[in-house]
């Protein structure tokens, strides 16, 4: 198969190492110096080079904020049969873009990273393929994350857009209250770097896609359970309660076992 990857950062090169001994690939990239060590692969700078390529598959590997205006930019040159394909975390709207532009597609989310992942032990990371659009292009991907060994889920655009709403939603936010009270420690213990660790990971995340995460429509919610919890728990803390803080600590234990 031919395959042309968008994209030449952290997830387009993970592609095309995993993509490139099996598949004739190709990437396409408008900064020539971010392919300079891609391996086993074409490099394309232009759009009459993805023309002259005709590809079988495109995996769209782009930011999120440029996913779809890359996607407008190339279309035309594309084959008909080309399968539009991406890997963006956030889906809103993007049903209606694919039905809209009457091309085979399908989408799929894996979720491993490349924040904190580590991309060369995936099995205990997870990946979504959305049950909707092309069928071939659906078992490409079910078949690829699972010899790449990922926890493989099937969800529709729907399902996966309300799945995100809470597994980014709840730690995003909550790694932007503890950003936002953080002081600077001159001897900070283990526990405040793990967690300074990660709000480094997730403000390093393109902010097209943190504002997505928190304006998805169901997001709200898990906000304003957040906000419960943190109500409760200053009631305990102003009363000194220690059946309440025993029992309060048993619930949340019982939530993370």
């Amino acid at each position: 198969m031919k395959i042309l990857i968008l994209g030449a950062g952290k997830m387009g090169s993970f592609f095309t190492d995993v993509l490139s001994f099996d598949h004739e690939c190709a990437v396409y990239e408008i900064d020539p110096r971010r392919m300079r060590f891609l391996y086993n692969t074409q490099r394309f700078t232009t759009v009459e080079e993805i023309e002259a390529f005709r590809p079988n598959l495109v995996i769209n590997c782009v930011t999120l904020k440029y996913t779809l205006q890359v996607f407008d930019q190339l279309i035309p040159h594309l084959p008909e049969d080309c399968i539009l394909s991406d890997i963006s975390s956030v889906k809103t709207g993007f049903r209606e873009y694919y039905e809209k532009t009457g091309r085979h597609y399908c989408s799929t989310h894996p979720m491993f990273g490349p924040t904190f992942a580590n991309l060369g032990a995936l099995s205990s990371e997870n990946a979504i393929v959305i049950n909707e659009g092309d069928y071939l292009g659906r078992v490409f991907f079910l078949d690829l994350y699972r010899r790449l060994g990922l926890n493989v889920h099937e969800y529709s655009f729907d399902e996966h857009d309300e799945a995100m709403a809470y597994s980014l939603s709840v730690p995003f936010v909550s790694t932007f209250v503890f950003s936002a009270v953080m002081k600077r420690q001159d001897a900070p213990g283990t526990t405040f770097k793990r967690h300074l660790n990660i709000a480094k990971g997730v403000l390093s995340e393109d902010d097209t896609l943190l504002r997505e995460i928190l304006f998805n429509p169901r997001t709200k919610h898990h906000v304003e359970q957040i906000r419960s919890e943190l109500k409760e728990l200053i009631q305990i803390i102003d009363a000194r309660d220690e059946d309440a803080l025993n029992g309060y600590l048993t619930k949340i234990r019982k939530n993370i076992s």
